[in-house]
C-alpha cells in the first residue's frame, strides 16, 4: 500500500504519544514580543459589497507564476485565496481572513515539538509581521491546526492534498493587495486593538449581526433566523 510523506510522518507522531494534543484545547495567551502589537486586515462590513475582488487579487499575488524566467501574477482563482467571502441568506456577504490571533490556537494545537534552535513548531508565528506560517518539511499533515481554527475561530485554515495547512494570510509582506484593490474601501490594514470585537467571531456570527442590522423582523422570520 502506497503512503505519502505526510501520512508516514503522521503515523510516527501518533505512535509516539502525540494523542496528548487531544487532552486540551486550552489556548494560552501568545506573548507579543517586546510589547509589539500586530497589524492585520480589518473589515468594515457596512461597506463590503461581496464583489470578491479581494479573493482575485489575493490569489494573483500569493500564487505567482514563472514563465520563461519572468514572474507574473497568478490566476485570480478564489479557491487559492487567503481571504474568503462567505455568502448567507438573506443576502449577506462576510469576508474573512486570518485574525492573527494573539493566542494563536492553531500554533498551540500543532503537536510537532519546537525546534531546538528556533523554538518553532511546524506551524509558527512570523516574528516580523506576526503572520502564521508553516514549515512544510516538519509538518506531519495531522490537520490539528485546521481543526483548532475551525472550532474556535474563523476556520480559514484548510489542508492541501497532503494535509499541510494553507489559507493563512501572508499580508503580502506588509502591503496587502486586497486592501489596495478593494473598490469600496471596506478593507484596512490596521493595528489590532481590543475594541475590534468582530475580529474573533465566526462568519455565521458576523452574518447574524448583519441580519439584525439590515433586515426587518418579517424577513428574519421568513428565513427562520
Amino acid at each position: 500500500m502506497s503512503i505519502n510523506r505526510k501520512e508516514f510522518l503522521s503515523s510516527i507522531a501518533w505512535g509516539s504519544g502525540s494523542l496528548a494534543l487531544f487532552s486540551s484545547f486550552g489556548f494560552v495567551t501568545f506573548p507579543v514580543s517586546d510589547g509589539k502589537s500586530w497589524k492585520a486586515i480589518v473589515i468594515d462590513y457596512s461597506k463590503c459589497a461581496g464583489c470578491r475582488t479581494c479573493e482575485m487579487v489575493c490569489s494573483e499575488n500569493n500564487h505567482r507564476l514563472q514563465i520563461e524566467g519572468t514572474t507574473i501574477n497568478g490566476q485570480g482563482n478564489p479557491e487559492l485565496s487567503n481571504i474568503r467571502v462567505w455568502r448567507f441568506h438573506p443576502p449577506s456577504d462576510v469576508a474573512v481572513t486570518c485574525f492573527l490571533c494573539h493566542d494563536a490556537p492553531c500554533v498551540e494545537a500543532c503537536p510537532v515539538k519546537p525546534h531546538a534552535e528556533t523554538g518553532r513548531k511546524a506551524l509558527y508565528r512570523d516574528e516580523i509581521l506576526g503572520t502564521i506560517k508553516s514549515d512544510y518539511d516538519r509538518c506531519i499533515g495531522c490537520q490539528s491546526c485546521a481543526t483548532a481554527c475551525r472550532l474556535d475561530r474563523a476556520g480559514i485554515i484548510y489542508p492541501d492534498d497532503e494535509g499541510s495547512p494553507t489559507g493563512m494570510c501572508t499580508l503580502c509582506n506588509g502591503d496587502p493587495s486586497c486592501v489596495k484593490w478593494c473598490p469600496f474601501d471596506a478593507l484596512a490594514y490596521l493595528e489590532i486593538t481590543d475594541d475590534m470585537s468582530m475580529r474573533n467571531m465566526k462568519p455565521e456570527q458576523i452574518a447574524n449581526m448583519l441580519f439584525e442590522k439590515f433586515y426587518d423582523k418579517e424577513t428574519m422570520e421568513k428565513h427562520k433566523l
